[in-house]
């Protein structure tokens, strides 16, 4: 292997990526695995995470998964706490978990905004203090969050969703700022509009759709297998000098008007 594909390898380290059962985690995790990282899957749908986990197995990837609940804090804790004494440490942390709850603001109930921010915001504090604290003792450490192109756009009935992601933005920033100088990395990505499960009513709609593809300068939607390559990028040596860094992997969408 030569020095610069050795810059890219995860071989020996082990990442934890959140919501990882299906969509944009699981393609993640998956090219965190090709690229030599084993892997702890988390979801709370316990069928949907275990037949995930098998079929990274097969591919060859050691594979571990961990059902608990993000916005817990004391099933946060008590997940990290057994991950790092009974499967390995965490080297690598992408936290993916998210949900979405579409909605006029005027309509919008006060349990929807609240359940947003505890999916997303809540939950990335969360996991990343009770992981931050054992990569602290260790002097390094790989954050990743992932943020959206709503961190600094607004779509009608995504606001609650758009604040979550803007609040996530800032604090990775802030995560950077209290913890680079320990020795961790801390970045986030922000996808635009991939083709998931979770998009499939979007795609289905001629409308919407046509609407991405004029409003995205290469014209099409992401495919999945496009987001791995930059969860390597952050979580290796090679972003050793990226920190702090909001990340867009967009085709282009949030750099024109």
């Amino acid at each position: 292997m030569n020095a610069i594909a050795s810059l890219f390898d995860l071989t020996g380290r082990r990442a934890l990526v959140t919501g990882s059962s299906r969509g944009l985690g699981l393609a993640m995790a998956t090219a965190l695995a090709e690229a030599g990282a084993e892997l702890v899957l988390n979801g709370r749908d316990e069928v949907a995470l275990g037949k995930a986990a098998a079929d990274l197995a097969d591919t060859g990837a050691t594979v571990s998964a961990l059902a608990f609940d993000v916005t817990s804090p004391d099933s946060v804790a008590e997940a990290i706490a057994h991950c790092e004494r009974d499967i390995g440490p965490i080297d690598i942390l992408v936290n993916n978990a998210g949900m979405q709850i579409r909605g006029s603001l005027e309509t919008y109930s006060h349990e929807n905004f609240e359940a947003m921010l505890s999916a997303h915001v809540v939950s990335t504090f969360s996991v990343s203090k009770a992981v931050a604290q054992h990569m602290l003792a260790r002097g390094r450490g790989k954050i990743i969050n992932i943020c959206s192109i709503l961190t600094n756009h607004a779509r009608p009935t995504a606001a609650p969703y758009g604040a979550a992601k803007a609040a996530i933005a800032n604090l990775t920033r802030g995560m950077a700022a209290d913890w680079a100088p320990r020795g961790l990395h801390v970045n986030a990505i922000a996808p635009g509009y991939f083709k998931t499960e979770l998009n499939a009513a979007l795609i289905a709609d001629a409308a919407f759709d046509g609407w991405v593809k004029q409003r995205t300068p290469m014209g099409r939607w992401g495919e999945v297998k496009e987001l791995g390559p930059a969860a390597i990028f952050l979580a290796s040596d090679a972003s050793s000098f990226v920190n702090g860094h909001i990340l867009y992997v967009d085709g282009a969408f949030t750099a024109v008007v």
